[in-house]
């Protein structure tokens, strides 16, 4: 198949959910965990769920980058925002995650010079053009947007822009993922692997979840059919006995990943000891940081921030979904105190975010027979 209208025909998409149902077992109860906010999106934007038999359960993982951006980070990028002379620039979604007394967009309505751009590459064009100001770019994401911020720096290295300096927030996948297969309070029984991640770091991080956990992976592409039939290959692994990573992305994803943007990372960046994930707490070599050789261009060296750990609001549940424990609409704000338009946590806010998702497809609540 070539064009995207092949990836979403209902005459396959039923084929697939067909295949599905002959391949559970009545009375078996099957947990799936899709990692990526755009999986979710897609699952409930195209009603994916619907055609699943009601013993095939989808749970939502920490596979969203503005999800896991804890309060105290905000808060340092609120702090460097406000600070005069600067161009805070940041991508549209961060402009309203909340921080523990503001966002991004709050700041930038008191004055601060807050702008959003569609890439790095925007924000150092800012910097060019205005030699005089400070220009700071908060940079979140996983190893997908990772490369494009590496990128950067290096052309603000060569073409010595020294106005231009980076607030980093990217974090890695494997780490969380590890931290919820231990978690004691999640069972889950295979994983539909996360493609955008994937296309830059290939399959093979994951073979870990397979030999360690014993846990079937497949790598999914993000329309209908994707996912149909990651479930089919997920299953198969099951009724086989297998735990295996495989591949359906095989289209966008090689095995062994982007190694030239792996290569930039690894120039630019470096691992960090400890980096907090909202609602998961503190988890051992998951983030990143710019290594020693870009250290002029990193903004938590440029810059005075609070870098204090804030608790999140307890009526918030972020770190139940983002951990798979529970759905959206079983959070007690969901949908009432807390919205789109005026969002509590940061699952509402994102573009990727599963309560966004829950919101926007109206899922407010999901009753099914077990069969």
């Amino acid at each position: 198949m070539k064009f995207v209208d092949e990836f979403r025909n209902p005459t396959l998409g039923r084929a697939l959910a067909g295949e599905i149902l002959s391949l559970v077992e009545p009375g078996r109860h099957y947990k799936l965990m899709e990692v990526c906010g755009g999986h979710t999106h897609a699952i409930y934007k195209y009603g994916v769920d619907d055609l699943l038999p009601a013993n095939v359960e989808l749970v939502h993982g920490p596979g969203c980058p503005v999800c896991v951006i804890p309060m105290g980070r905000v808060d340092d990028a609120v702090a460097i925002a406000r600070q005069p002379g600067v161009i805070f620039t940041c991508f549209g979604d961060m402009l309203r995650v909340p921080g523990s007394d503001h966002c991004l967009l709050e700041a930038k309505a008191a004055g601060a010079d807050v702008r959003m751009v569609y890439s790095p590459l925007d924000a150092l064009r800012i910097a060019k053009d205005n030699p005089d100001r400070e220009v700071v770019f908060l940079a979140i994401g996983f190893e997908t947007t990772a490369p494009s911020t590496a990128l950067t720096l290096k052309r603000a290295r060569a073409e010595m822009v020294h106005n231009f300096s980076c607030l980093c927030n990217h974090v890695t996948i494997v780490p969380p993922l590890r931290a919820l297969l231990e978690s004691p309070d999640l069972r889950l029984d295979g994983f539909i692997g996360p493609g955008h991640v994937a296309t830059i770091v290939g399959a093979r991080p994951f073979q870990f979840i397979a030999d360690d956990y014993a846990k079937p992976v497949v790598i999914a592409g993000f329309e209908p059919l994707d996912i149909l039939a990651a479930i089919v290959m997920i299953l198969g692994q099951i009724g086989d006995g297998r735990s295996e990573v495989e591949n359906q992305y095989r289209r966008v994803v090689p095995d062994e990943g982007n190694l030239r943007a792996l290569e930039v990372m690894a120039e630019v960046f470096t691992l960090r000891p400890h980096f907090e994930w909202r609602g998961l707490g503190f988890i051992s070599h998951s983030g990143l940081r710019l290594s020693d050789a870009y250290a002029d261009l990193d903004a938590e060296r440029r810059f005075d921030v609070p870098g204090v750990r804030v608790a999140d609001p307890k009526a918030c549940q972020c770190g139940e979904v983002l951990k798979g424990v529970i759905k959206p609409w079983e959070c007690k704000v969901f949908g009432s105190a807390c919205t789109p338009e005026r969002p509590i946590g940061t699952c509402m806010v994102s573009s990727e975010g599963a309560c966004a998702a829950y919101y926007n497809y109206g899922r407010f609540a999901r009753e099914r027979e077990v069969l």
